[in-house]
């Protein structure tokens, strides 16, 4: 693919090469941060995340295998995740419980439930989700594989202006804004502050999900129980990076799967020194992200101001 390219290529190959790598490692980051979004301009945060994409996976590879249609397991793994928004919905907005501790409990509980039903789909070959081929024009047959783009990225490049305008420009994005900022003023307004976040965290990890089936239908396109590598938790340091604003969860997002696409593009032309520290490179990213913004100091611009209470 992407590293077939690279080699075939040369150097040259190597900016090609990080480039789908981008597009490819950055789509499981955008629908998860497009989701954590959601939830979080609700006020709530959902640390559960990760355990929703291990779940999406697993729900997606399994209902692609069994019934021959990959979409068909895009919807399912959607639908997965939103029953697991369901369970931390409610649990999150019970009196005196806490936000981290719920999102801890429902990692567990997501990690859990994906690995004791995918063991029967960690050998089989399932379908895969269809490509949008953009290198028809070239006849070396790794480039031609480097620039197959995935629906699902198309698909997160249209949601995330689509949700931006949403929370602009609707009532229901109104309804979210006021209650992830003013719960009080929301509350005054006649909104249901249940109601609203319980559909928040719900919408948001329907996203997750198919964030989820990206990971086991096209890149890399299988289901173990490590497939996830902690994309779930690094989407919550993305969307306090991107300001809570969805257009900027796209770029971030980007920036992610760049930083994930560049130890096996410069492995491929043969730079083996620094391996391992280029393929931390989106967690040494998150670290990076978590210490430049949790400055006691600073004040986060965009920040919903009922986030993390329990209210």
């Amino acid at each position: 693919m992407a590293t077939e390219a690279t080699t075939a290529l040369g150097w040259l190959g190597v900016p090609l090469a990080i480039a789908a790598g981008t597009m490819r490692g950055g789509t499981p980051f955008l629908f998860v941060s497009l989701g954590e979004c959601l939830t979080e301009k609700s006020g709530k945060i959902n640390l559960g995340l990760e355990g929703t994409l291990l779940t999406g996976a697993m729900t997606a590879y399994g209902v692609s295998y069994l019934t021959g249609s990959p979409w068909l397991g895009v919807l399912a793994a959607g639908l997965a995740g939103a029953a697991l928004g369901i369970i931390h919905g409610w649990l999150s907005q019970q009196f005196r419980v806490n936000d981290v501790a719920v999102g801890i409990a429902m990692i567990i509980f997501g990690s859990g439930i994906a690995f004791f039903f995918g063991k029967p789909f960690i050998q089989p070959k399932a379908p895969q989700l269809p490509t949008i081929d953009l290198g028809g024009w070239s006849t070396v047959p790794a480039l031609q594989a480097a620039l197959q783009i995935s629906p699902l990225f198309v698909l997160g490049v249209i949601i995330a202006p689509l949700m931006h305008w949403f929370f602009k420009s609707t009532r229901w994005g109104l309804f979210i804004r006021a209650v992830g900022d003013s719960p009080d003023a929301a509350r005054a307004m006649g909104v249901s502050i249940f109601r609203v976040r319980m559909l928040s965290v719900m919408a948001g990890s329907f996203l997750a999900g198919i964030g989820g089936a990206s990971l086991s239908l096209y890149y890399p396109g299988l289901w173990t129980e490590r497939i996830s590598s902690g994309q779930g938790l690094m989407a919550v340091a993305l969307v306090i990076f991107a300001r809570w604003n969805p257009i900027q969860c796209l770029w971030a997002s980007l920036l992610f799967g760049g930083a994930q696409a560049l130890g096996p593009a410069l492995q491929s032309v043969g730079i083996k020194e620094g391996y391992y520290l280029f393929n931390a490179a989106p967690y040494i990213l998150t670290l990076l992200i978590m210490i430049l913004t949790c400055s006691p100091k600073r004040t986060l611009t965009g920040a919903p101001g009922a986030l993390g209470t329990d209210t």
